[in-house]
């Protein structure tokens, strides 16, 4: 049963009799003409159009106008001039470019195309209350927009995103609400990653186990890293796909929204669920057991599709005829990237295929493989695409690259080589990673994008100059679904980033950080209207702590510049009376330190809570061979997450660093405190090595420890201190800890064969 607008804001609506909206839009019009007074809609208003043709692009017009219970769109035939809506044909005008022109008497959109007036009337929308967008009922009988002139296009051509549902299942239903707020972004095109290890989501009726096999894994309550291989013969309830009926519907649903849907079929790796139903499409080395992978698969991720196998190119030709039947798309995305040729340098059929063809080594064997394939999918009338593991050998005809790695960095050769690319860097564009503080956000992989890290990004980063930018398509928000726990976490992980990766594909105007966060305002308003999950991070505090002596300096920080922060001291619960922040703070150790944003005088955000601990290190010089050694001494302990900014993170070498005590001391225990996470290749150093001095010249050896390698590569994620107290107690002013790499991750862990890190917070001297 839907619910009434509450009596105070339906009083507040009534009393204000016209709402007329700020002409604050998201993604940023071209150009904005602002003009006096308003247009209003009532039951008499009108809708013209040049020809039925152009109907659906008003379809949310009507939608959102008839939830109010006095209006009612009349589309005539004929114009009016006055209380009308009229779409106006004007082929000089560019595809999906348009023309808004509000005065009080009517409403004119201009375009030459059916993708031109939807996105007229999306912004149209914007212009309305947010209101409009509730889902609940109310008795509004007039809705004003503000009078306008907007002359808008778009910046690229291809505004994507994408969306991974083989890791995480996503149903039919929030695909079809997702398509929604992506029209609502003004994005083009939904790039499908139906195929992966994880899961094979597409019904191919000439190999239904693909379905009935690798649509579905075995239970796992962890997290992805930590998910052990499917045992034989265990059960396998988890999982989804959907039927081509199906998919025939979203398609269409998707056409209507203007986004066309490019499906990506992985090859060759990234298969194990394909593999799990017809496993000898693998090369005949492997001899494991191969089911669908439940979460990072260890070394059966490296399991890939038989590149000697004749029967590998005839089933995947028999895919794509099903696919290019299904996607009226003029792209197959092929995937190519991760894939590992250890089984190809031992399979026999691989060798002879080098052999046989005078390929020299591995890598052009891949190329051979997405070559054939790309020979196919072009006589099928299709465009292949990929991701930029392609550009490491020959780059298949006419394919389009997609730059991931890093900023998107190996794009740049396939443009130089004239190929079209697409940015997606990893580095910002894939929402898989944390959008704000760690401390307060969902567990997942790798650092931080944040909200302004997206609207920041330029395509000059990745190296793309002035003479490529023709090569560049546009660009892609990613969305890897290792950690998704459903819908609710799905949009959380990608309201309102999106937003900002759709703000600077469309807009041309110099950006403007302060001026976007307004506009946004407005858009999760709208968010909230239509009950969209999104993040707050971005009213989220950042912090440091540097520590000397007894005082502990807290520095906070947050995304937007126009919120106040207000903290306490005293353990009370920040409040719009608090201290307000203006500079750091000091604190003696112990000190309960809060704080919290506020706008309007309205509480924003979440409580960042923070305690100074203290023992002998804690505020002490610390010296080493990494930056940032001062996280050890600085008397705040970090959380489960390595990448959260409190700890010293050490990829692939030793460790080594010394601790200047004020004075002599003397020390009975040293501790280290260390996070493990399996997934990452976070785990224990493979020895410690602690030296003492009175002098800082002359060292001693305190202590030693080895890890062995079985105690060291631990499957998890948690923190762990590691207490030495062993010996006999020592005089000394310095400590000098040296830890060594933990080295190769063995096989059975997630990342086997990959170099290790260390991850260490606090060094605690007692």
């Amino acid at each position: 049963m839907k619910k009434r607008l509450s009596a105070i804001s339906f009083c507040i609506l009534i009393g204000m009799q016209m709402l007329v909206a700020q002409i604050l839009i998201v993604p940023e019009p071209q150009m904005v003409t602002e003009g006096q007074g308003s247009f209003t809609f009532n039951d008499q208003t009108t809708v013209s159009v040049p020809d039925s043709r152009f109907e659906p692009a008003v379809a949310d017009l009507y939608k959102y106008l008839r939830r109010s219970a006095e209006i009612k769109l009349h589309p005539v035939s004929k114009h009016k001039k006055k209380n009308t809506v009229e779409l106006v044909y004007n082929a000089d005008l560019p595809e999906e470019g348009y023309a808004l022109d509000v005065t009080k008497d009517k409403v004119q959109l201009t375009a030459s195309s059916q993708s031109g007036f939807f996105y007229g009337v999306q912004t149209l929308l914007q212009l309305l209350p947010t209101e409009i967008f509730s889902e609940k009922e109310n008795d509004i009988r007039e809705w004003s927009i503000p009078c306008v002139s907007i002359q808008d296009e778009p910046r690229f051509g291809y505004r994507g995103f994408m969306l991974d549902v083989s890791r995480h299942f996503v149903p039919k239903k929030d695909i079809l609400k997702l398509l929604d707020y992506l029209a609502l972004h003004k994005i083009n095109t939904f790039h499908w990653h139906l195929i992966d290890d994880n899961g094979w989501r597409l019904e191919i009726k000439k190999y239904p186990l693909l379905t009935s096999i690798g649509a579905f894994r075995a239970e796992r309550n962890n997290l992805f890293p930590l998910r052990a291989n499917q045992i034989e013969g265990e059960p396998t309830p988890v999982g989804g796909f959907y039927t081509q009926d199906d998919v025939r519907e979203i398609i269409a649903y998707a056409s209507g929204r203007n986004i066309e849907v490019i499906p990506e079929i992985e090859m060759p790796a990234h298969t194990n669920a394909s593999l799990a139903a017809y496993p000898h499409l693998a090369c005949p080395v492997v001899k494991d057991f191969l089911g669908t992978i439940p979460g990072g698969g260890g070394k059966n991720a490296s399991v890939i599709y038989c590149a000697g196998n004749d029967s590998v190119f005839a089933f995947l030709e028999d895919v794509v005829d099903e696919v290019v039947e299904l996607f009226p798309s003029s792209y197959i995305h092929i995937g190519g990237d991760e894939a590992w040729k250890d089984n190809w340098k031992l399979c026999p059929l691989c060798q002879k295929r080098m052999k046989d063809n005078n390929i020299p080594n591995e890598e052009e064997l891949q190329s051979y493989f997405i070559r054939r394939m790309n020979v196919y999918i072009q006589s099928k009338g299709k465009k292949l695409m990929g991701w930029d593991e392609l550009v490491d050998s020959e780059i298949p005809e006419s394919a389009t690259i997609f730059g991931w790695r890093g900023l998107g960095q190996s794009a740049v050769k396939a443009a130089k080589k004239g190929h079209s690319i697409v940015l997606t860097p990893a580095q910002r564009f894939y929402l898989i990673r944390y959008q704000g503080p760690q401390w307060f956000e969902p567990f997942t992989y790798f650092g931080n994008n944040t909200l302004k890290d997206v609207y920041d990004y330029d395509m000059r980063m990745s190296g793309i100059s002035e003479d490529l930018q023709d090569k560049v398509l546009g660009y892609q928000a990613s969305m890897w679904s290792e950690f998704v726990t459903g819908t609710s976490n799905l949009e959380y992980m990608l309201f309102p980033r999106l937003a900002a990766m759709a703000d600077i594909s469309w807009s041309k105007k110099p950006k403007d950080w302060e001026a976007f966060l307004k506009r946004l305002d407005k858009l999760t308003a709208i968010y909230e209207m239509k009950d969209i999950n999104y993040a707050r991070s971005m009213y989220n505090l950042f912090h440091d702590v540097q520590t000397q002596g007894d005082n502990s300096t807290i520095t906070v920080s947050c995304l937007r510049p126009d919120v106040e922060i207000r903290y306490t001291i005293d353990g009370t619960v920040p409040d719009i009376h608090s201290t307000l922040y203006t500079q750091a703070v000091s604190v003696k150790p112990y000190t309960v330190f809060q704080a919290l944003t506020f706008c309007n005088g309205k509480p924003k955000g979440q409580i960042l809570k923070l305690i100074p601990i203290r023992n002998l290190a804690t505020g002490t010089k610390i010296s080493g061979t990494e930056k940032g050694v001062h996280k050890l001494v600085n008397g705040i302990l970090g959380s489960e997450k390595f990448t959260d900014g409190e700890y010293l993170d050490v990829y692939a070498k030793d460790l080594a660093f010394t601790v200047e005590l004020g004075q002599l001391e003397k020390i009975s225990e040293i501790s280290l405190g260390f996070v493990l996470n399996g997934g990452m290749g976070a785990h224990y150093p493979q020895s410690v090595q602690i030296e003492y001095s009175k002098d800082g010249k002359e060292y001693y050896l305190l202590k030693q420890k080895a890890f062995d390698e079985n105690i060291r590569f631990v499957d998890c994620i948690k923190k762990d201190l590691v207490t030495l107290n062993d010996f006999d107690p020592v005089e000394a002013k310095f400590i000098k800890v040296q830890l060594g790499t933990p080295g190769i991750v063995p096989a059975s862990m997630p990342r086997e064969g990959q170099p290790s890190r260390i991850a260490i917070d606090e060094v605690y001297i007692n």
